[in-house]
């Protein structure tokens, strides 16, 4: 289900069926045509973006299978570099990212617990993706803080979270529901390829070009090796 009539237009190459649909209106269930149910529903990076994402999630109940799971990514409005934009009393809306100037909703871990919680849903699987602000969409934000407050952001457990990729499904399905403040969050440290080439003078110089997912996917085939 897409918005973007152009979009629309891309996407159906890649499905078996493709909806213009607009979530936020109150009654978007009833402008689709009846499409059966499923065994996953993704919403990627799309929350964000709803006047009412409760009302919305609601009606995914009636789109899944028994035993059937959402698996969401939500933006994280507590990194660091979104608390740099507050320190410089800067709200620094973007053309995509942690501050893209169409979302509506900010979730922080607690924020994200009790939307699904309130809706019916239980997180039963989390992966949180971290990112250094420096590596960010608003490193100009992070650039401009005095070195004392970088330290105090960055204490934060939470202050490296980026995205979080949730899994949820019914309360009445199966699986440990868990809570997302409570649930290990990666290391930046050792997740970061940058961080071991520091000394490395060549190896620096390439891994500063990485994408961050390009840089992770090498640490953790290194990892995988014991390299």
């Amino acid at each position: 289900m897409e918005i973007d009539l152009s979009a629309l237009e891309i996407v159906k190459s890649y499905c078996e069926n493709a909806y213009h649909c607009d979530l936020n209106k109150q009654d978007w269930r009833t402008t689709i045509p009846a499409i059966g149910n499923f065994e996953t529903i993704v919403a990627a990076d799309v929350f964000e973006h709803l006047y009412d994402p409760w009302n919305c999630l609601n009606q995914l109940h009636t789109l899944l299978v028994d035993n059937g799971s959402l698996v969401v990514s939500l933006s994280h409005a507590g990194h660091a570099a979104v608390l740099a934009c507050l320190y410089n009393s800067d709200f620094d809306y973007q053309s995509y990212g942690l501050l893209d100037k169409t979302h509506f909703r900010f979730f922080g871990l607690n924020n994200m617990q009790k939307l699904f919680e309130e809706t019916g849903f239980k997180i039963v699987d989390v992966d949180f993706i971290v990112t250094h602000p420096i590596k960010t969409e608003l490193s100009h934000q992070w650039a401009r803080l005095p070195k004392t407050s970088k330290h105090t952001f960055l204490s934060g457990k939470f202050s490296h979270v980026y995205q979080v990729v949730i899994r949820a499904v019914p309360l009445e399905s199966s699986g440990q529901a868990l809570n997302l403040t409570s649930s290990p969050i990666p290391n930046l440290e050792k997740l970061s390829i940058t961080n071991h080439m520091r000394n490395n003078k060549i190896g620096g110089y390439l891994a500063s070009y990485m994408k961050p997912e390009t840089r992770r996917k090498i640490t953790k085939f290194f990892r995988k090796f014991g390299l």
